[in-house]
């Protein structure tokens, strides 16, 4: 890259605000008081974020009259739920790609069970006037190289032969470019119904909205420092109380999970987002994107875009860090090399945007597992449920993850406790140092083959071959 074009493209960083656009909003409610001294509960949900806000949210839909206790570290969204980039798919698999690797035999089932989720998720938006901007636009997966062109057409093809194209359309190059107007468009995949965008603060600030009307008792700045055994339930210690529960479901995902045998199962990624000063008219017609879908390119080193609700693009996504020991670090949500980068990969999409200027620039972190999509399991002679490993594709499938959480508590076999997704767990990560060494090994293979028309080394057909992975 040239330094003039490098310089050119880092100016339009020279304003952003080191924070999550989404949280930056005036309208961020007030957190609720912290837990001091004792509670007791028929269930106690750790985490705020999506996971455990849907979990306690569906079990007080389930029963109105269970006794359901909410508790957040910090504030409520703060974290992965409140950072990412507000795309909410259908997909419980990570993709159909990698569910159909993994499951053939359940695909059929995963996707109805995924579009359920989605459209209980959508009336879930209408039933609580969750303010969130939803939009069932759909999302364009997009080709900027030919041979990415080629594996989306054979792609296409597959799907069709196997029954699963419904509602998925292919656009040549001519036709991805009419959606969206960018010179490296080869091709696109359009999945009409599969993801809605909405605003991932707004939709978490809702639904702790709704949880408190429905009586839950939520405590934000109360961290759960460990969970024991307490007669014939579990108890929860915390800085100024203690709660003590007939159930307990975890949805604290990146973040040390209070059973400790589940810690292995994932990893820290830090993925990053920039987010533009909103478009004039003359911008947005230059760029087209009447219908407003959410769009990702093809390559193994990915970018996810999309429009807010007032014209400002997201552009996240590429570079993927997993830092030596797996730490989780306030200092990792700040990475102004890879901000560089993403900005000039965004002039480089849009260059008839050049003088657009970003005003946030933002990261976070996200836990992935090896089979890239979420997990589940009990502790505690099933007193306890816990789901996590959702890989960046948590904002639909959490509220599909709380609802098999509550499955498990209540020792039901459902439809859902009856995957193959849900009974078996993937491979754990090795510990350091070999963790690190293979992730870094992965990640440099995984950028080869970018630029090598997308040919996997050894290693990668390897990972392949064992169901190993590495993503965000």
């Amino acid at each position: 890259m040239a330094p003039s074009a490098m310089s050119r493209w880092t100016k339009a960083l020279s304003e952003a605000q080191p924070v999550p656009y989404w949280l930056d909003d005036p309208g961020r409610p007030h957190p609720e008081p912290a837990l001091t001294g004792a509670e007791t509960c028929d269930l106690l949900v750790v985490g705020g974020g999506y996971s455990g806000l849907w979990t306690a949210l569906n079990a007080k839909e389930r029963d109105p009259q269970r006794d359901v206790v909410l508790l957040e570290g910090r504030e409520v969204g703060w974290a992965a739920s409140g950072r990412n980039g507000g795309f909410c798919a259908a997909s419980l698999t990570h993709g159909l790609p990698n569910g159909l690797t993994r499951w053939p035999d359940e695909i059929v089932k995963l996707q109805e069970l995924g579009a359920r989720n989605l459209d209980e998720i959508e009336k879930a938006v209408a039933r609580h006037d969750l303010d969130c901007e939803f939009e069932r636009t759909g999302e364009i997966d997009v080709a900027t190289e030919t041979y990415q062109a080629w594996e989306l057409r054979d792609w296409y093809e597959e799907l069709r032969e196997k029954g699963l194209a419904d509602g998925i359309d292919f656009l040549d190059a001519d036709a991805a470019r009419e959606q969206v107007a960018s010179p490296t468009f080869e091709a696109g995949l359009w999945d009409r119904r599969g993801v809605a965008m909405l605003n991932p603060a707004k939709l978490v600030w809702g639904l702790k909205r709704a949880c408190l009307g429905l009586g839950v008792r939520v405590y934000e700045n109360t961290p759960a420092l460990d969970l024991k055994s307490y007669g014939a339930g579990m108890a929860v210690r915390t800085p100024y109380g203690t709660v003590r529960a007939r159930k307990v479901a975890l949805g604290t995902n990146i973040f040390p999970n209070l059973v400790k045998r589940v810690r292995a199962y994932t990893v820290p990624v830090y993925d990053y987002a920039l987010m533009t000063e909103p478009l004039s008219e003359e911008q947005l017609a230059a760029v087209g994107w009447k219908n407003r879908q959410g769009l990702g390119d093809s390559a193994n080193q990915f970018h996810y875009f999309r429009l807010s609700a007032d014209n400002r693009i997201l552009w996240g996504g590429y570079d993927a860090v997993y830092s030596y020991g797996g730490r989780v670090r306030a200092e990792y949500d700040d990475r102004p090399e890879t901000y560089a980068k993403l900005a000039g990969h965004f002039f480089t999409c849009f260059p008839q945007l050049e003088g657009v200027r970003f005003t946030h620039a933002w990261g976070g972190a996200i836990d992935t597992c090896s089979r890239f999509s979420a997990f589940y399991g009990t502790a505690h002679q099933g007193r306890v449920a816990y789901a996590a490993g959702y890989t960046g594709l948590g904002v639909g499938a959490t509220r599909f993850g709380a609802d098999v959480m509550l499955d498990l508590l209540a020792g039901e076999r459902t439809e859902r406790t009856s995957l193959a997704m849900v009974r078996k767990k993937p491979l754990p990560f090795p510990p350091e140092p070999f963790a690190w060494t293979g992730i870094a090994l992965t990640k440099w293979s995984l950028a080869r083959a970018d630029s090598h028309g997308g040919r996997r080394n050894l290693w990668l057909r390897t990972m392949d071959k064992l169901g190993l992975g590495f993503d965000s």
